[in-house]
């Protein structure tokens, strides 16, 4: 049995960045004006959901690469 360290880490920024979205959309909006009125929050929030894609789409091709009758 193969553990690949992309699954958790995929899993753990996807479900980061869902919650950093909705708190950038539904969280107060007079915190950003210190920023630049950028909402940080939302912007990162959109991006790590990108990247835990990422890490699950290449785990689950490793996976698909170890199931044939030969691998060991």
């Amino acid at each position: 049995m193969n553990f690949d360290l992309r699954l958790p880490i995929g899993i753990m920024f996807s479900f980061y960045g869902v919650v950093l979205v909705l708190y950038g959309l539904l969280g107060d909006k007079a915190q950003y004006a210190r920023s630049l009125g950028i909402n940080i929050n939302l912007v990162w929030g959109m991006g790590l959901p990108v990247f835990g894609a990422l890490m699950l789409i290449l785990a689950r091709r490793s996976a698909g690469k170890n199931d044939g009758p030969d691998s060991k």
